[in-house]
């Protein structure tokens, strides 16, 4: 897997190349860019799919900067991936974590067409959840942090109901949370950067003015939520997309929080007509 370097350290992204239009894929706090697999087979050869490994727990490089791992931090070098690739009217797909629209509510940004937002956090949901509220309590605690990432090893805990088990519907096979959950529970500098970010989570008053200001985006936004979402309420779909001048909301059956795992081929379908005929068209 190819690497890059940022203000804060060296992350690993996949990059299936070629000259169709490009997705930016984003992943949420303890997994990697592997949760989009499926999508970007979905997608095929027609669209040029770019997955960082973002430095949220499952990274295998700790970060040189670690106090550059917040959620505005970490949103900054998705900004800083767009620019050390040189890449042209993306379209940003958010699932899991919503710190990047902190990019679109910043101002324009030339190398954003438009945003695809995959059940994600978004207004006061931050973070998300039973799930996520339980790591941000564990990283204020000493100790606690290390002994939760303990329970990830467990079958129960990864299908329990109010942990893993709301984040998926179908079971994310073994080998894959193995691999996802173990760069924090063994290596300390990467659940440094796990704390960190964990600690950074944005005031009230921040995810206000967030709110807000995403309604500057003035290119169009694809919403994309999950009727049965145990993390995210379901009334934040509608209102995202209300928020922006060029919303669209599309609601999903048969699915948790990770819809690129329980509905990809639907997923990549919507991106698909997303990207043709909404953001290509303001080309």
């Amino acid at each position: 897997m190819p690497t890059l370097r940022l203000s804060a350290g060296e992350i690993e992204y996949s990059d299936t190349g070629g000259d169709g239009p490009v997705l930016v894929l984003l992943h949420g706090v303890t997994m990697d860019a592997g949760v989009w697999d499926d999508v970007v087979a979905a997608l095929g050869p027609g669209y040029r799919c770019i997955a960082p490994t973002l430095p949220l727990g499952s990274h295998q490089r700790p970060m040189e900067r670690a106090e550059l791992v917040t959620h505005r931090g970490v949103a900054a070098m998705v900004g800083e991936l767009l620019e050390a690739l040189d890449l042209q009217q993306v379209t940003l797909v958010l699932n899991d974590w919503g710190g990047a629209q902190l990019l679109l509510a910043d101002g324009p940004n030339e190398r954003i067409a438009g945003a695809a937002l995959v059940a994600c956090e978004a207004f006061d949901n931050f973070p998300p959840g039973r799930p996520g509220r339980a790591i941000a309590t564990a990283a204020r605690v000493p100790g606690m942090l290390w002994l939760s990432l303990q329970l990830h090893r467990t079958g129960w805990f990864r299908r329990a109901p109010g942990a893993w088990g709301w984040m998926s519907k179908r079971p994310i096979p073994d080998a894959v949370m193995d691999r996802w959950f173990a760069p924090a529970r063994l290596d300390p500098a990467v659940r440094r950067d796990l704390r960190t970010f964990a600690l950074s989570t944005p005031s009230p008053s921040e995810l206000a003015t967030l709110a807000e200001g995403l309604r500057s985006f003035e290119r169009p936004v694809l919403v994309v939520w999950a009727t049965e979402d145990k993390l995210m309420p379901r009334t934040h779909g509608p209102r995202l997309a209300e928020l922006f001048p060029r919303g669209r909301l599309v609601e999903v059956d048969d699915s948790y929080t990770l819809v690129p795992v329980d509905q990809p081929e639907l997923l990549a379908a919507e991106l698909a007509r997303f990207v043709t005929a909404e953001v290509g068209a303001g080309r």
